[in-house]
């Protein structure tokens, strides 16, 4: 009888995969052991040391002369550490950061922004002295509390293992070189962000709400994905991508396995893309969701799901392009005009951002599809540039507060420069960053993902592409415009001032936003140095 082997594991390849699922599982055990006055400091320390340690380990690796310039496959070739996955690891690694100090602050929501435990009722609330007998805008009972007190009853740390999850999971999606191992990484960096998404200390129903509606529709997305892969292992005989690209190539199966399992799988990776007409989840998950983890989502899952979609779509399925290009035109071209259309409509600030996430997931699929070199490169470069110019938009957003919590209806927000001219002035450079105009990462990413598609032969969609971008660009400019030339009401929101944490995670995300627009050669050519290996 054969005895089977252990696969060999390169662990200086996958050493910031596993740092940042043991610190995870390190979290557990600091919840389950810790006294709870100590737990926070002790989670923040950990996560900190832990992504620190993750990034140190990778530029190690990657400038290490005995690495394979492609990268190499480990875990029984379950797993490749590539160029692509190396970059792709940096930039989750860069924008987790920004995320874990979004999610650290204490001083922007007093005790921070998620629901602490063992307070009276259960849904303890900050309003002040002034608002006795009041009730939260979410339903349930508020119970009010001074600063002090809000401070000392503190915030649910178990939202900082659940983080780290997510992100190790979304590390293990981006390189995962066989479609069972996706579907396993796909599920771990999806349930913690389920749980995450109700935890919100204010409009409690709301962000449970939210957080149901994502676990329903994310379980119906995960079932597409698997049904596909099913399909796929019928008709290749194999779940790994490599065997799938040789059936593709020329096989005496019948096609229709294949299209119906592409088809399937596509729909998953799209769902958790947020692309349109696949984004319904997206506006009220961002809006009831806490604020620090819409920027999670917003950021790190948005480059989670494109590397997916990236590997997917160079690794099996590009030599029969010609079968599936016509349709993911089409969902692109659905996916720009519902997030600039829609987005015109919108007077919440986060649902607006919610629907600038569908436009620019549009945009990101028309790189993503051109199947070349630079539409590789070009995805990757602006999946970095829209993460840190989102995570700084959501800190901005938290800091516009009134005696509900987040001021986020667009009325609010008027004249807010006389206010506030420095937030005024931070939020207008991030809004033409995401509007794309020069001198900013977005305008950056948009050239490079559209002078790929137009090298590849897609100039008709580049064009609907430029059409949907100036519209979306009216959506952002309304803002600017009731920040600036309007009249502050009376009893407008104030503006909190940021605590340490938020005024990092805004600055990395600001200078990011200009570095990357204004000296964009060097990531660039990062993003371009290598191809996926299988």
């Amino acid at each position: 009888m054969e005895r089977l082997q252990a696969p060999e594991i390169d662990y200086f390849a996958v050493a910031p995969l596993l740092i940042v699922l043991g610190a995870a599982c390190a979290g557990v055990l600091v919840e389950a052991f810790l006294p709870r006055a100590q737990r926070w400091a002790a989670q923040v320390v950990l996560v900190l040391a832990a992504l620190a340690a993750a990034g140190a380990l990778l530029v190690a690796y990657a400038s290490d002369a005995d690495t394979p310039e492609q990268g190499k496959t480990t875990l029984a070739g379950a797993i490749s550490v590539d160029q692509p996955a190396i970059f792709l690891w940096a930039t989750l690694l860069l924008l987790g950061l920004g995320s874990v100090l979004l999610i650290a602050d204490r001083s922007v929501e007093p005790g921070g922004a998620f629901m602490p435990e063992n307070t009276p009722g259960g849904s303890a609330t900050y309003r002040g002295q002034a608002d006795s007998g009041a009730q939260d805008r979410g339903g349930a009972a508020t119970v009010l509390m001074t600063r002090e007190q809000a401070t000392r009853f503190g915030m649910q740390t178990e939202v900082f293992p659940l983080t780290l999850f997510a992100l190790g999971g979304m590390m293990a999606f981006v390189a995962a070189n066989d479609l069972l191992t996706m579907f396993i990484a796909l599920e771990v960096l999806s349930l913690p962000l389920y749980l995450m998404c109700g935890l919100a200390r204010r409009r409690r129903l709301l962000s449970q709400e939210a957080a149901v509606k994502y676990f329903l529709l994310g379980a119906f997305a995960s079932a597409f994905f698997l049904y596909g892969v099913a399909l796929l292992y019928g008709y290749a005989g194999s779940v790994k991508l490599a065997d799938i690209a040789v059936a593709t190539s020329g096989t005496d199966r019948s096609d229709t396995l294949l299209y119906a399992g592409f088809g399937l799988l596509v729909v998953g990776l799209l769902f958790k893309a947020s692309v349109g007409p696949f984004h319904a989840w997206t506006p009220d998950v961002y809006q009831g969701a806490p604020t620090p983890v819409t920027a999670f989502m917003a950021s790190c899952t948005k480059v989670a799901a494109f590397g997916g979609i990236l590997r997917v779509l160079y690794g099996a399925f590009e030599r029969s392009s010609w079968e599936w290009e016509g349709v993911l035109w089409g969902v692109a071209i659905v996916s720009m005009v519902i997030g600039s259309v829609l987005g015109l409509t919108q007077t919440d600030v986060k649902r607006m951002i919610a629907y600038s996430s569908v436009a620019h997931a549009g945009f990101l699929l028309v790189g993503a599809i051109s199947l070349n070199a630079d539409g590789l490169s070009g995805t990757m470069f602006y999946l970095m540039a829209y993460g840190f110019t989102t995570i700084a938009a959501f800190g901005i957003v938290s800091l516009v507060r009134n005696a509900d919590g987040e001021a986020t209806h667009l009325s609010q927000w008027a004249g807010l420069a006389k206010r506030s001219p420095v937030v005024a002035g931070v939020f207008t450079f991030l809004l033409l960053a995401l509007a794309g105009l020069p001198l900013t990462s977005g305008f950056i990413g948009k050239f490079a993902v559209f002078t790929a598609a137009v090298e590849a032969g897609m100039t008709p969609l580049v064009v609907i592409a430029l059409v949907a971008s100036a519209v979306a660009a009216f959506f952002y400019l309304r803002v600017i415009v009731l920040m600036y030339f309007s009249e502050p009401a009376a009893d407008g929101p104030a503006v909190s001032v940021p605590g340490a944490f938020t005024t990092m995670a805004i600055t990395m995300g600001v200078l990011f936003t200009l570095v990357l627009g204004v000296w964009p050669p060097k990531v660039l050519e990062w993003a371009g140095t290598g191809a996926f290996i299988f």
